[in-house]
């Protein structure tokens, strides 16, 4: 469904976890990194390493971001009050691909870009093509009425890998979903632990 498809699971492959808790990902099976070499790779990582691979994670875990567009939502999480931290997994979360994959619309968040980019979604009745969309609280995100019955639609609200969080109000008869709330980190189902706070002491640096 995304020009990234292939990508995520050489991601799980490379960082030696599967961070979206997909069944199909090969780290299930095999742990080790990718490559003839990949058994023997096991090495321990600098402080400046933890802190990539933290990074590498989270950007990773949010379909793949530029590098362009994670720091752009780094500075901005730096420039408000309080926990840099906290307010970088705020932003990360308000993204419109992040609040249609968290409600279970489609079944990956690369798929969640796809479907936002080739008009399937709207915002307060609105069209949005836009997977960046910065949501705010009380936006009612739908799927418009043609593109209800697509089977990835229909296949992704029957998953039961992941539930929807309680922060997204999501009523899959409709078709609809309501952001209630900005989450705090503790809120955000990661299938892996994400470290935020090593993301800020990377570009701290």
């Amino acid at each position: 469904m995304s020009r990234r498809n292939s990508a995520k699971y050489k991601l799980d492959r490379r960082l030696g976890q599967n961070i979206w808790g997909r069944p199909k990902s090969p780290v299930n099976k095999r742990e080790y990194g990718p490559g003839q070499h990949g058994q023997r790779r096991k090495q321990k990582l600098s402080d400046f390493g933890v802190q990539l691979r933290a990074k590498q994670k989270l950007k990773g875990y949010y379909g793949e971001l530029s590098e362009r567009q994670f720091r752009k939502i780094y500075e901005e999480a730096a420039r408000r009050r309080g926990d840099t931290s906290e307010h970088l997994i705020s932003l990360l979360e308000c993204r419109l691909d992040a609040i249609v994959y968290r409600a279970k619309f489609v079944p990956t968040v690369f798929a969640s870009r796809q479907f936002i980019n080739h008009g399937h979604i709207n915002v307060n009745g609105k069209r949005v093509t836009l997977p960046s969309y910065a949501c705010k609280v009380g936006d009612v995100i739908s799927v418009r009425d043609k593109s209800k019955q697509l089977v990835i639609v229909l296949e992704a609200t029957q998953l039961a890998e992941r539930d929807v969080p309680d922060y997204i109000e999501a009523d899959h008869g409709k078709m609809t979903a309501t952001f209630a709330r900005v989450p705090a980190f503790s809120d955000v189902p990661y299938p892996v632990q994400m470290e935020p706070h090593l993301v800020v002491e990377f570009y701290s640096r």
